[in-house]
């Protein structure tokens, strides 16, 4: 499993994003990434904001605990998630 490493406190997640999807929901893995789709348009960073929101869902943590690494402006992002207790393997069984 790469597409997740712990980094001190952190959780880096590598993921690939498919937004304008109906749904917000992880799809499973592509190659070395998770699959999310999002519903919300690559628009004026309207994506990056739904990802964001949906990671700290998922971690249940604050949002201001999930940050975006990289791949701002690409399908192909990290974003670290600080002082979450969940394991991102569980992602895989929703």
């Amino acid at each position: 499993m790469n597409w997740y490493r712990h980094q001190a406190e952190d959780i880096v997640l590598t993921l690939h994003v498919q937004p304008d999807a109906k749904r917000s929901e992880i799809v499973g893995l592509h190659g070395d990434a998770l699959k999310i789709k999002l519903a919300a348009p690559p628009i004026e960073g309207r994506a990056n904001e739904a990802l964001l929101k949906f990671i700290a869902k998922l971690f249940e943590v604050p949002l201001r605990q999930v940050e975006l690494k990289q791949g701002s402006q690409s399908r192909h992002k990290a974003v670290a998630i600080t002082g979450s207790k969940i394991d991102p393997k569980s992602l895989l069984d929703v």
